[in-house]
Protein backbone atom coordinates (compact mmCIF):
# COMPACT_ATOMS: atom_id res chain seq x y z
CA UNK A 1 0.00 0.00 0.00
CA UNK A 2 1.41 3.04 -0.67
CA UNK A 3 1.91 6.36 1.68
CA UNK A 4 1.84 9.50 0.07
CA UNK A 5 4.32 12.22 1.26
CA UNK A 6 2.06 14.88 1.84
CA UNK A 7 0.17 15.97 4.80
CA UNK A 8 -3.47 17.26 4.71
CA UNK A 9 -4.30 20.31 6.17
CA UNK A 10 -7.47 19.57 8.17
CA UNK A 11 -8.32 23.19 8.50
CA UNK A 12 -10.10 22.05 5.07
CA UNK A 13 -11.94 19.18 6.57
CA UNK A 14 -14.56 21.33 8.77
CA UNK A 15 -18.52 21.20 7.86
CA UNK A 16 -19.00 24.70 7.26
CA UNK A 17 -22.31 26.52 9.13
CA UNK A 18 -25.49 26.50 8.05
CA UNK A 19 -25.07 30.52 7.53
CA UNK A 20 -22.58 30.02 5.48
CA UNK A 21 -24.20 27.07 3.47
CA UNK A 22 -27.32 28.92 2.93
CA UNK A 23 -25.49 31.82 1.58
CA UNK A 24 -23.15 30.03 -0.97
CA UNK A 25 -26.66 27.85 -2.24
CA UNK A 26 -27.89 31.90 -2.68
CA UNK A 27 -24.71 32.46 -5.05
CA UNK A 28 -25.02 28.82 -6.59
CA UNK A 29 -28.85 29.80 -7.87
CA UNK A 30 -27.93 33.71 -8.78
CA UNK A 31 -25.31 32.30 -10.72
CA UNK A 32 -27.73 29.71 -12.52
CA UNK A 33 -27.02 26.74 -11.05
CA UNK A 34 -30.25 24.67 -9.13
CA UNK A 35 -29.13 24.14 -5.68
CA UNK A 36 -30.85 22.07 -3.20
CA UNK A 37 -29.23 21.84 0.39
CA UNK A 38 -29.85 18.06 2.08
CA UNK A 39 -28.89 17.22 5.65
CA UNK A 40 -26.85 13.63 4.87
CA UNK A 41 -25.40 11.27 2.54
CA UNK A 42 -28.95 8.97 2.00
CA UNK A 43 -30.85 12.15 1.37
CA UNK A 44 -28.34 13.15 -1.59
CA UNK A 45 -28.28 9.66 -2.84
CA UNK A 46 -32.00 10.23 -3.24
CA UNK A 47 -31.68 13.73 -4.71
CA UNK A 48 -29.65 12.72 -7.22
CA UNK A 49 -31.72 9.55 -8.62
CA UNK A 50 -34.91 12.87 -8.18
CA UNK A 51 -33.01 14.73 -10.98
CA UNK A 52 -31.64 11.77 -13.17
CA UNK A 53 -34.46 11.12 -15.53
CA UNK A 54 -35.04 7.73 -16.39
CA UNK A 55 -33.37 5.26 -19.17
CA UNK A 56 -30.66 8.55 -19.40
CA UNK A 57 -26.99 7.75 -20.58
CA UNK A 58 -25.61 8.48 -17.31
CA UNK A 59 -21.66 8.88 -16.90
CA UNK A 60 -21.14 8.75 -13.50
CA UNK A 61 -17.26 10.59 -12.87
CA UNK A 62 -14.57 9.02 -10.31
CA UNK A 63 -15.57 10.13 -7.41
CA UNK A 64 -15.01 9.65 -3.56
CA UNK A 65 -18.23 11.57 -2.76
CA UNK A 66 -20.44 9.59 -5.16
CA UNK A 67 -19.08 5.95 -4.13
CA UNK A 68 -19.80 6.81 -0.35
CA UNK A 69 -23.14 8.00 -0.36
CA UNK A 70 -24.04 4.84 -2.81
CA UNK A 71 -24.61 6.96 -5.64
CA UNK A 72 -22.31 4.99 -7.85
CA UNK A 73 -23.19 1.22 -7.33
CA UNK A 74 -26.69 2.08 -8.08
CA UNK A 75 -26.09 3.80 -11.08
CA UNK A 76 -23.87 0.96 -12.39
CA UNK A 77 -26.34 -2.09 -11.25
CA UNK A 78 -29.91 -0.28 -10.86
CA UNK A 79 -30.59 -1.30 -14.82
CA UNK A 80 -32.70 2.18 -14.99
CA UNK A 81 -30.10 4.01 -17.54
CA UNK A 82 -27.23 3.79 -20.34
CA UNK A 83 -24.44 3.37 -17.92
CA UNK A 84 -21.22 5.30 -19.78
CA UNK A 85 -18.69 3.60 -17.18
CA UNK A 86 -20.02 -0.13 -18.36
CA UNK A 87 -20.05 1.10 -22.00
CA UNK A 88 -16.31 2.14 -21.43
CA UNK A 89 -15.36 -1.12 -20.34
CA UNK A 90 -16.78 -2.73 -23.83
CA UNK A 91 -14.45 -0.04 -25.58
CA UNK A 92 -11.35 -1.09 -23.71
CA UNK A 93 -9.42 -2.46 -26.90
CA UNK A 94 -7.32 -1.06 -29.11
CA UNK A 95 -8.45 1.17 -31.93
CA UNK A 96 -11.39 2.05 -29.87
CA UNK A 97 -9.68 5.58 -28.33
CA UNK A 98 -11.69 8.14 -30.36
CA UNK A 99 -15.12 6.47 -29.68
CA UNK A 100 -13.87 6.14 -26.13
CA UNK A 101 -13.34 10.15 -26.35
CA UNK A 102 -16.46 10.40 -28.01
CA UNK A 103 -18.47 8.85 -25.14
CA UNK A 104 -16.93 10.34 -21.99
CA UNK A 105 -16.97 13.92 -23.63
CA UNK A 106 -20.89 14.07 -24.33
CA UNK A 107 -23.64 12.22 -22.03
CA UNK A 108 -27.31 12.99 -21.15
CA UNK A 109 -26.22 12.60 -17.64
CA UNK A 110 -23.16 13.84 -15.39
CA UNK A 111 -22.80 13.09 -12.09
CA UNK A 112 -19.96 14.01 -9.88
CA UNK A 113 -18.53 16.48 -7.24
CA UNK A 114 -16.19 19.59 -6.77
CA UNK A 115 -13.36 19.77 -4.71
CA UNK A 116 -14.57 23.70 -3.57
CA UNK A 117 -17.08 25.90 -3.71
CA UNK A 118 -16.60 30.02 -2.82
CA UNK A 119 -18.73 31.90 -0.85
CA UNK A 120 -19.69 33.61 -4.70
CA UNK A 121 -20.84 30.73 -6.12
CA UNK A 122 -17.93 29.34 -8.39
CA UNK A 123 -17.03 25.69 -8.64
CA UNK A 124 -13.43 24.73 -8.66
CA UNK A 125 -12.66 20.95 -9.83
CA UNK A 126 -9.26 19.52 -10.05
CA UNK A 127 -8.07 16.56 -11.91
CA UNK A 128 -4.99 14.44 -12.99
CA UNK A 129 -6.10 13.53 -16.57
CA UNK A 130 -9.32 15.83 -16.96
CA UNK A 131 -11.82 13.16 -18.11
CA UNK A 132 -14.76 14.55 -16.20
CA UNK A 133 -14.26 18.49 -16.70
CA UNK A 134 -15.30 18.09 -20.84
CA UNK A 135 -18.98 17.04 -20.09
CA UNK A 136 -19.06 19.60 -16.89
CA UNK A 137 -18.53 22.47 -18.85
CA UNK A 138 -20.30 21.91 -21.65
CA UNK A 139 -20.75 18.07 -23.22
CA UNK A 140 -23.38 16.88 -21.05
CA UNK A 141 -27.12 18.02 -21.36
CA UNK A 142 -27.39 17.80 -17.60
CA UNK A 143 -24.93 18.09 -14.64
CA UNK A 144 -25.81 17.06 -11.19
CA UNK A 145 -22.46 17.63 -8.35
CA UNK A 146 -23.04 16.32 -5.13
CA UNK A 147 -20.61 18.19 -2.40
CA UNK A 148 -20.01 18.08 0.96
CA UNK A 149 -20.25 21.17 2.98
CA UNK A 150 -16.78 20.84 4.11
CA UNK A 151 -15.72 22.14 0.49
CA UNK A 152 -17.53 25.64 0.75
CA UNK A 153 -14.31 28.43 1.12
CA UNK A 154 -14.42 32.20 1.35
CA UNK A 155 -13.04 32.76 -2.05
CA UNK A 156 -11.34 31.22 -4.88
CA UNK A 157 -7.51 31.93 -3.34
CA UNK A 158 -9.11 29.70 -0.35
CA UNK A 159 -10.33 27.13 -3.27
CA UNK A 160 -6.73 26.76 -4.57
CA UNK A 161 -5.29 26.04 -1.23
CA UNK A 162 -7.74 23.84 -0.48
CA UNK A 163 -7.05 21.56 -3.98
CA UNK A 164 -3.20 21.81 -2.71
CA UNK A 165 -3.20 21.35 0.87
CA UNK A 166 -5.93 19.26 1.65
CA UNK A 167 -7.44 17.13 -1.65
CA UNK A 168 -4.18 16.63 -3.33
CA UNK A 169 -2.41 14.63 -0.06
CA UNK A 170 -5.86 12.78 -0.11
CA UNK A 171 -5.95 11.92 -3.49
CA UNK A 172 -2.25 11.32 -3.76
CA UNK A 173 -2.65 8.44 -0.97
CA UNK A 174 -5.91 6.85 -2.90
CA UNK A 175 -3.77 7.09 -6.42
CA UNK A 176 -1.01 5.48 -5.33
CA UNK A 177 -2.98 2.54 -3.34
CA UNK A 178 -4.98 2.03 -6.55
CA UNK A 179 -2.88 2.70 -9.57
CA UNK A 180 0.44 2.45 -7.53
CA UNK A 181 1.15 6.51 -9.31
CA UNK A 182 0.93 9.91 -7.63
CA UNK A 183 -2.13 12.23 -8.32
CA UNK A 184 -1.21 15.58 -9.22
CA UNK A 185 -2.81 19.45 -9.73
CA UNK A 186 -2.79 18.67 -13.88
CA UNK A 187 -5.68 20.80 -14.53
CA UNK A 188 -8.27 23.20 -13.24
CA UNK A 189 -11.75 24.21 -13.77
CA UNK A 190 -13.71 27.43 -12.43
CA UNK A 191 -16.89 27.61 -13.49
CA UNK A 192 -18.18 31.49 -12.62
CA UNK A 193 -22.17 31.14 -13.92
CA UNK A 194 -24.00 28.64 -16.15
CA UNK A 195 -25.95 30.00 -18.66
CA UNK A 196 -28.21 27.16 -19.58
CA UNK A 197 -30.91 27.61 -16.98
CA UNK A 198 -31.36 24.05 -15.53
CA UNK A 199 -28.65 22.26 -17.07
CA UNK A 200 -26.34 22.68 -13.69
CA UNK A 201 -27.85 21.28 -10.23
CA UNK A 202 -26.02 20.87 -7.31
CA UNK A 203 -26.55 18.94 -4.02
CA UNK A 204 -24.71 20.27 -0.85
CA UNK A 205 -24.64 17.63 1.58
CA UNK A 206 -24.28 18.76 6.08
CA UNK A 207 -21.48 16.08 6.08
CA UNK A 208 -18.32 15.75 5.42
CA UNK A 209 -17.94 14.07 2.36
CA UNK A 210 -14.93 13.58 -0.22
CA UNK A 211 -11.93 15.14 -0.30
Amino acid sequence: MGKSQLTPNLKFSHVASDERIAKTAEALTVNGMQTFVVANAEEARKKVFELIPKGAEVYNAPSRTLDQIGASAEIESSGRYDVVRNRLVDLDQEGQERAKRQLGAAPDVLVASVHAITEQGQLVIASAGGSQMAPGVSGAAKVIYVVGAQKLVAHLDEGFRRIHEYTLPLEDERALNTYGVNSAVNKLLIINREMVLGRISLILVKENLGF
